[in-house]
């Protein structure tokens, strides 16, 4: 196979995108990415997207984003696995240049979630979850994550207090890191004790533990190593060394342990194999923050911190920009935003520029790794991919 390399990327301003519509926020997403890397023509696009059809009813985007970005008759397809949509369409465009199929080829990710109300947005999201088993019986996702912090916290013997805590330094933490990011839905600064006594929401997270409802889209362009040599010098060239990708059951009460995030744990292994690193390895690490619950566990379970460690390391600022392992300088999907099918890839375009160097005043200080950890549902499916500044 060939190597591949990241040669442009693009995202818009996140948050509520009224005046605009899907194929627009797309669109434009996708022309900063392309004038990133000064191509003019593409040969083939995926688009990571989770619910089009309940969200905004159109479907075949395919069809619909080829054309609306100029690109028509290249093969295009729209890749679907819920909040890890954008994920999945990176790794599948990664493999389609791997594999020689293509030479240069966009992967974007795009959801438009605010053109239908609450209610709306609530059922779309979570067509995500076990429909027979956790959908019918009430079960949305802030209630699926509050019962793994609850097990979590009982697993682990923490002191309710104390675990609030943790979590209140994941938000307080990604939101510092958020106000650094233009292209954040949130520039909010937070403490803890706002954290802590906002409204709550499914105890023990409350409405600051959540990830927002957001409009937005993110893409990059992706080509082999050896043409980015060649041809792409504009900026430092980014490859793409390690992914991997597992499942796990949709419902939580199936597994044997919810409070570990199992898929993510492999795809982990599979990432980390393939790039011949560990997680000591890793200089920075964008994670599927979705509740500040989400981003202790992911992090244990790719491997940077024992289980039961993960809340005691935001607490002690390890993950904060500073610390000895950086997690989400973007803001995360805590305050950079969650349209659900861009996450995957704003986090490809966050640790592209923090390679690059070029982060601005959220840079770190010569990273030389990066990984991203992009996950749907309640951890069902999970896509890891690894990153290195050549």
């Amino acid at each position: 196979m060939r190597e591949v390399a990241v040669v442009g990327v693009g995202v818009n301003k996140w948050g509520e995108l009224w005046e605009k519509s899907l194929r627009d926020i797309f669109v434009e997403a996708a022309l900063k990415a392309m004038d990133d890397a000064d191509v003019s023509k593409i040969d083939a696009l995926y688009v990571g997207c989770m619910a089009p059809g309940l969200f905004v009813g159109q479907e075949h985007l395919a069809s619909l984003l080829a054309d609306y970005l100029g690109q028509c008759p290249i093969p295009a397809a729209r890749v679907e696995s819920a909040c890890a949509s954008g994920g999945l369409a990176f790794r599948t465009a990664w493999m389609d240049v791997a594999l020689g199929l293509h030479d240069i080829v966009l992967a974007g990710g795009v959801e438009k979630m605010l053109d239908v109300d609450g209610g709306g947005a609530t059922y779309a999201l979570a067509t995500a979850a076990d429909q027979e088993w956790e959908g019918y019986n009430g079960a949305t996702f802030p209630g699926l994550y509050a019962m793994i912090a609850n097990a979590y916290q009982k697993k682990y013997r923490i002191s309710y207090d104390k675990f609030r805590d943790q979590l209140a330094h994941v938000a307080v933490k990604n939101h510092d890191n958020g106000l650094l990011n233009p292209n954040a839905q949130y520039h909010m600064k937070l403490t803890l004790d706002a954290v802590k006594n906002a409204t709550m929401v499914a105890d023990p997270l409350r409405l600051f533990d959540c990830s927002p409802i957001t409009d937005g889209a993110a893409s990059v362009i992706l080509c082999p190593v050896e043409i980015a040599k060649k041809k792409f010098r504009k900026h430092k060239i980014i490859e793409v060394i390690g992914t991997g990708a597992a499942t796990d059951t949709i419902a939580l009460h199936d597994r044997e342990d919810f409070t570990y995030l199992k898929a993510t744990e492999i795809a982990a292994q599979q990432a980390y194999k393939m790039a011949n690193v560990f997680p000591k390895d890793i200089d920075l690490a964008e994670v599927h923050d979705c509740f500040t619950i989400a981003e202790i566990c992911v992090t244990e379970a790719l491997g940077f911190f024992k289980p039961g460690k993960g809340g005691e390391a935001a607490a002690s600022g390890v993950t904060a920009l500073d610390g000895k392992m950086p997690i989400n300088t973007s803001g995360g999907l805590k305050s950079k935003g969650h349209p659900v099918g861009a996450t995957g890839i704003a986090q490809i375009v966050e640790l592209t520029e923090q390679l690059r160097g070029e982060a601005g005043k959220r840079q770190l200080k010569d990273p030389r790794v990066g990984l991203a950890q992009n996950m749907g549902g309640s951890g069902g499916s999970t896509i890891v991919h690894i990153l290195k500044s050549l």
